[in-house]
């Protein structure tokens, strides 16, 4: 070790506080970054894991391939493993009790795939040859059809179709029915043999309203004819973004003509085939990491430069005895390393212990936020720890290097008479004269304090300007976040959803005797109609406005002809919705005078872009009237009502109601408006839906089906609106969390400048004192310090903010398309907290300084 780096190692040890306070800021950064790649890494790892148990380890899916294609996927360099499964079709469950699910679907995998896919055996042992199978042990609770192991089945096994359609149905689809009557047929029918030697937990892919119950067989690879089907799922030797090209060629060269991904489990490794999410998630962690670096530099540089210019009557000592350029350079490096290694460590164990206690203490609601079977748990990679050391270590350097480079230019007269700091001229301090008429000479004296001491007035103002960029940005980023996990859910607000397969309204009394069932809590009834309308061009959608454009023979009479969606609701749950949206009920309630509430902002996936949209649907107002178009009618018969008043507009559906696309108007009304709009044939066709919220939704499904109503259909969405609310939830956890820390760094940074600077100024205040200043007189030249900190840091920081923002809101419109808006209650916060941060940094600072003894002060010599 040279005698630089010893007399740097002296000096931090001989200077305890400042030495602490930089530790204290490198640790938080370093824990923040951290804290930050720990968790993303954990959470990968989780929702790998989950999705992998609840869809099988699998990334791509070659489907109906024969066995010379199925040898070419094998032998492939990129392949790891290879299940074969192949959907052999239904048969029909004599003795059924659920008129909804009268078949069984038989499904068959090879050993590999029961090794890769989630089939969870209850009893008995699974399947090894085609002629065994394990069944789901809904068959017994649900159709209460008795099997035992050991039992023989003959099976005619087809596939469905739908009369007059010839493409098969497969478990997405319902049950086909009308009228009571099966739509639908089993054609292709081949008889097959087979033993029960087993019963499995029912599937997670086999949903509520799948018409058949799982029984899985065995495909033996070794036995498939040159002309048999299966499908090849296949687990890859290495993830990465190359794997869908790959998988295109690979099913290309050797003529398969369908390929799937598993793109649950694919996400979760940061891939995506969609160009508009991977851009997104690369827009987004490339935005994020900015900021995340911006703040830690921030924090870091101004400990830094503070200490500098702390040590530049030490560092012109140095320069006086003959340490070169480069030695006074390497020697505020040295102090960097030094740092580093004493902070890099105890960051990366505080940022691990902070964030393993954080996931100890949620991981119950992170498994009932994603449903997950899986528990989080805290994942720490190498390359976890490698981005967060060569992050920390840049971010040192970077703070460190501008310091060390102004700290070499220092000459030694300087340093020793401290010059460089302040250069006072008397245009450089010079002063409004309307400054000391409005405010006093204290106001007149702290802005010639700023402007006679610019580089310190710019490192507190950057430190407040970069505070309020990272609150700012991170909350926008975290509302962003929210809305665009919003727009992307399905907006499920129920647990189960009851209806006729025909059609039909759901008679009064069933709807009661449903809705008395012990679990139910909430429940609302929706009955639909259809009607069209011509709506103003003027009012249309802008995307409308796009296809007139370019084709106007759209319009019809400068009108545009909409598709109206009609709502009718049972008046306690009208009452509360109209509560809910700012409406009228009684308004809504007058059959004389129809009125409704418009849903005018409406979200859809846009199938062409792979974009989630919110989009106006129509430019209307209240008070307005939608007038619809006069259906036929018969007889002769006068037309019915055909106007309605906008009575609200509002973007909240209520429950279990789905919007409409662009180019279609969903409006809300009371049954009586229903009726006095619609005629007879109309109401004749009008759907009813049962929207129902259960403690127990297969409890209450399972009695719903005990009624054994005909071609009442039940589906049960529970674990998707679980799902939707626990994310929403989840999301403002840690993204509130994640504001939280960045503020609590913020306000570190700001207080450790400013309480620094004003340190640094003992000998400046000590020279006022002695002049005169009174104790209330320097509290008032600080508290317009802090004004002018504070109007000064906000003139630069919030435009830098709203152009981050909007960064920010352009990387989420490669995937999200929502209208640009600023977060107007944040902007109010941090323009609050701002004064309030600075006032009291300014006023801890001062209170520090005011007991300093004025001839001490005025020496004040810096070891």
């Amino acid at each position: 070790m040279n005698i630089v780096h010893t007399l740097t190692i002296r000096h931090l040890q001989q200077n305890k506080r400042r030495t602490l306070v930089t530790i204290i800021g490198v640790i938080i950064s370093v824990a923040m970054v951290t804290a930050v790649a720990t968790l993303v890494f954990s959470f990968a790892d989780l929702m790998i894991r989950q999705a992998i148990a609840d869809n099988g380890e699998w990334h791509v899916q070659y489907q109906d391939v024969n066995k010379e294609q199925l040898a070419a996927i094998r032998d492939d360099e990129a392949t790891k493993t290879v299940a074969i499964t192949r959907d052999l079709g239904y048969s029909r469950l004599a003795g059924s009790q659920n008129a909804n699910k009268p078949y069984l679907f038989i499904k068959q995998y090879d050993a590999q795939g029961f090794a890769q896919f989630p089939v969870e055996l209850s009893k008995g042992r699974l399947p090894q040859t085609d002629k065994e199978v394990v069944i789901s042990e809904a068959v017994a609770t649900n159709a209460k059809v008795k099997y035992e192991i050991g039992d023989r089945l003959t099976l005619h096994v087809g596939e469905r179709f739908e009369k007059g359609d010839d493409h098969p149905l497969d478990q997405t689809e319902p049950l086909r029915r009308t009228d009571n009557q099966l739509t639908e047929t089993l054609q292709h029918l081949k008889t097959r043999e087979y033993t029960v030697v087993g019963f499995i937990k029912r599937p997670q892919w086999e949903t509520a309203w799948a018409p058949g119950y799982t029984v899985i067989s065995y495909v033996d690879e070794t036995i498939m004819g040159a002309n048999d089907r299966v499908h090849a799922a296949v687990a890859l030797q290495k993830v990465n973004p190359s794997l869908f090209a790959h998988a295109e060629n690979l099913a290309e060269s050797n003529q398969i003509e369908t390929v799937h991904y598993n793109n649950d489990l694919l996400h979760y490794y940061g891939l995506s085939k969609s160009e508009a999410s991977y851009s997104m998630m690369f827009s987004l962690t490339a935005i994020l990491m900015a900021v995340i670096m911006i703040g830690s530099v921030s924090l870091i540089y101004n400990a830094f430069a503070i200490s500098v210019s702390e040590r530049s009557r030490h560092l012109g000592m140095l320069a006086s005895v003959g340490a070169t350029k480069r030695q006074k350079r390497n020697a505020v490096l040295f102090e960097g390393v030094v740092i580093g290694l004493i902070s890099i460590p105890v960051g990366i164990l505080c940022g691990l212990a902070g964030i393993g206690i954080t996931i100890w203490f949620i991981n119950s609601m992170i498994q009932e936020a994603l449903w997950t079977t899986e528990k989080l748990t805290l994942v720490v990679t190498p390359l976890s720890l490698v981005i967060t050391c060569v992050v920390s270590m840049l971010t040192i350097f970077i703070s460190t290097y501008l310091p060390a480079v102004k700290a070499s230019r220092i000459s030694a007269m300087d340093a020793i008479r401290q010059t460089t700091d302040v250069k006072l001229t008397a245009k450089a301090v010079k002063t409004s004269k309307l400054v000391r008429k409005l405010f006093g000479i204290e106001a007149e004296i702290g802005l010639k304090n700023l402007k006679r001491n610019k580089r310190r007035y710019h490192a507190i103002v950057f430190s407040l300007v970069i505070s309020i960029v990272l609150f700012l940005t991170v909350s926008f980023f975290t509302a962003g976040l929210k809305q665009s996990l919003e727009l992307s859910q399905e907006g499920v607000r129920y647990d189960l959803e009851v209806l006729y397969g025909d059609g039909k309204r759901l008679d009064d009394s069933l709807i009661q005797t449903i809705a008395s069932f012990d679990g139910v809590t909430e429940y609302n009834v929706i009955h639909e109609l259809y009607k069209t309308a011509l709506v103003d061009e003027a009012l249309i959608a802008d995307e409308l406005h796009e296809k007139v454009k370019q084709d106007r023979s759209l319009l019809q009479a400068g009108k545009y002809p909409y598709d109206i969606w009609i709502h009718a609701l049972d008046d306690s749950s009208l009452q509360a919705y109209a509560k809910a949206v700012g409406a009228n009920y009684a308004q809504l309630a007058n059959p004389d005078h129809p009125a409704a509430i418009v849903l005018d902002t409406i979200h859809y996936k846009d199938m062409d872009t792979g974009k989630y949209v919110q989009a106006k649907a129509i430019y209307t107002q209240v008070g307005e009237r939608i007038e619809f178009a006069k259906s036929d009618q018969a007889n002769g018969e006068e037309a019915k009502g055909n106007k309605v008043t906008v009575a609200a507009l509002t973007d909240q559906a209520p429950m279990g109601m789905n919007t409409t696309g662009i180019g279609g108007v969903n409006v809300i009304v009371s049954e009586r408006v229903m009726n006095r709009l619609a005629d007879a044939e109309e109401l004749a066709h009008v759907q009813t839906f049962l929207h129902l919220k259960s403690t127990e939704p297969l409890k209450t499904q399972q009695e719903i089906e005990e009624l054994h109503e005909t071609n009442l259909h039940v589906y049960n969405l529970y674990q998707s609106r679980k799902s939707e609310e626990q994310r929403i939830l989840l999301m403002s956890v840690f993204s509130y969390g994640f504001i939280v820390l960045i503020s609590a760094i913020s306000i570190a940074n700001i207080f450790n400048t400013i309480s620094t600077g004003v340190a640094l100024r003992k000998r400046e205040f000590a020279m006022l004192k002695s002049v005169g200043m009174t104790p209330k007189g320097f509290a008032k030249m600080l508290n317009y310090e802090s004004i002018f900190y504070g109007v000064k840091s906000l003139l630069f920081g919030l435009p830098v903010s709203f152009v981050v923002m909007y960064l920010i809101y352009l990387a989420f419109a490669n995937k999200f398309s929502y209208g640009f808006s600023l977060p107007w209650m944040s902007i109010w916060s941090v323009i609050a907290a701002v004064f309030v941060i600075v006032g009291s940094a300014m006023l801890y600072a001062g209170a520090k300084v005011k007991g300093e003894n004025i001839i001490d002060a005025l020496k004040q010599e810096h070891v």
